[in-house]
């Protein structure tokens, strides 16, 4: 499947398509879907990490539940903005998954979105049982959004 920008993912969907926001831990894979507007994301809920072929089942049968066209991966850049060892690893993943789910796919920097929802937890008094039940679908959501917001269409 191909690997596009956000824009040109936007741009390939079919119309009223959703987008699926994928945060890949290394134990848990949280999800986000879009809208049919690709206008906001919502938590979706979360995949313990197991076998490409599983998971990729998994994501394709929401994919075709939910309506989503493609799909958008978090990769963990640095701090400085570098492609270290887990962006090459979060990248690698979302290829295959989008081999093996046959959707395309594009990346979108995450840096500090599991930092940025569990803050925005703490501070929404979220016990910290909830927090670690929820926070894999939100960080995938605040990632998407971030794609979404920065891909709009002009005009």
């Amino acid at each position: 499947m191909p690997i596009f920008n956000m824009a040109d993912l936007r741009a390939a969907l079919p119309r009223h398509s959703r987008l699926i926001g994928i945060d890949p831990g290394a134990k848990i894979i949280g999800l986000a879907l879009s809208d049919v507007l690709l206008m906001l994301a919502s938590p979706y809920g979360s995949l313990p990490r197991g076998k490409l072929g599983k998971t990729a089942a998994e994501i394709a049968a929401i994919a075709t539940k939910e309506g989503a066209g493609g799909l958008v991966v978090g990769l963990p850049l640095s701090m400085d903005g570098s492609f270290g060892p887990a962006a090459q690893a979060a990248k690698d993943f979302g290829r295959d998954l989008a081999h093996a789910a046959g959707l395309p796919v594009a990346f979108w920097d995450e840096r500090l979105s599991s930092a940025a929802v569990n803050r925005a937890m703490i501070e929404a008094d979220v016990t910290r049982a909830k927090r670690a039940k929820a926070v894999d679908a939100a960080a995938a959501a605040w990632m998407l959004q971030s794609a979404l917001d920065a891909s709009v269409p002009p005009g």
